[in-house]
């Protein structure tokens, strides 16, 4: 992890994305750059956004004289205003370095209308090829000490586990394995424990903690929260989507309604064979 990015509209809560990007800058000794984004105007606009231009420099200036001494001095820190769609412009952003991730407050709304954190989130999620972390509450602007690692049937589920594993190490974390289904099916079963002795295999090879439980339930984003907030996690690792497979995860509703639910932070990371499909089709007309 290079870069952190960090989408800002000054509001006290979308600057808890950014205390919470200067833990995860300090503790992979990387560069931390804000972003805010304007939408295009033009015509009688101009003048406005101009204005808008420059107070969002204000501000960013503002910022940097505040949390700079709070970064190690080896990490850079910085701010760029784009212009154009919020959640399409952070992630091009992000995607603009090898190895970056974007942190974000799920609430937020100032004067610099424009943007709106909140509104956006799930967007930026939705857009970004690169892993997004998103929080809701000044509680977890912290040390990552226990990491839910849901794992369910899809082949995609175990994409996580690399990001996840990093973060753990960084943090000295443990990682709870909880292999989620809405089945009593003993088969079901018996798969979930086969994936998830792959991720404790790798786990154990990279010198990290974890435990493992299995847990059943109708709703799988509220067993999955109420086992984390039962043990005090500070982040749950999900997949932004599970398609084109016998996953218990219903093509994506997992992620949205665990974005939306959660008070603790997720990481959000989507597949790699998703992200091509939909990439082609956006761009390939």
């Amino acid at each position: 992890m290079q870069r952190i990015i960090v989408p800002i509209d000054f509001s006290e809560e979308s600057i808890k994305g950014l205390e919470l990007g200067i833990i995860y800058a300090n503790k992979f000794n990387a560069d931390l750059q804000m972003v805010f984004v304007q939408k295009k105007k033009t015509g009688r606009f101009h003048i406005e956004l101009r204005k808008q231009y420059d107070a969002a420099m204000e501000e960013f200036e503002d910022l940097l004289r505040k949390y700079k001494d709070k970064l190690h001095k080896d990490c850079d820190f910085s701010y760029i205003i784009k212009s154009g769609r919020v959640h399409e412009e952070v992630a091009r952003q992000a995607e603009a370095f090898d190895d970056s991730i974007i942190i974000c407050s799920t609430n937020g709304e100032s004067g610099f209308s424009d943007f709106i954190i909140g509104s956006n989130a799930y967007k930026i999620v939705q857009t970004a090829d690169r892993p997004v972390i998103t929080v809701t509450t000044e509680k977890y602007i912290g040390e990552v000490k226990r990491i839910v690692l849901p794992i369910d049937i899809s082949k995609e589920t175990r994409e996580k586990v690399s990001k996840t594993a990093k973060i753990a190490k960084a943090f000295n974390s443990e990682v709870h394995i909880v292999k989620v289904t809405s089945s009593t099916s003993e088969g079901i079963h018996n798969k979930l424990e086969l994936y998830a002795s792959q991720v404790k295999k790798f786990l154990t090879e990279q010198g990290i903690k974890f435990q493992s439980t299995l847990l059943v339930g109708d709703n799988i984003t509220d067993i999955t929260i109420e086992y984390a907030t039962a043990i005090d996690a500070d982040l749950i690792a999900i997949m932004t989507e599970q398609t084109f497979s016998l996953s218990n995860f219903l093509l994506g509703s997992y992620a949205y309604q665990m974005l939306n639910t959660s008070p603790i932070p997720v990481l959000s990371i989507t597949p790699k064979g998703l992200y091509r499909v939909e990439s082609v089709r956006t761009t390939g007309g």
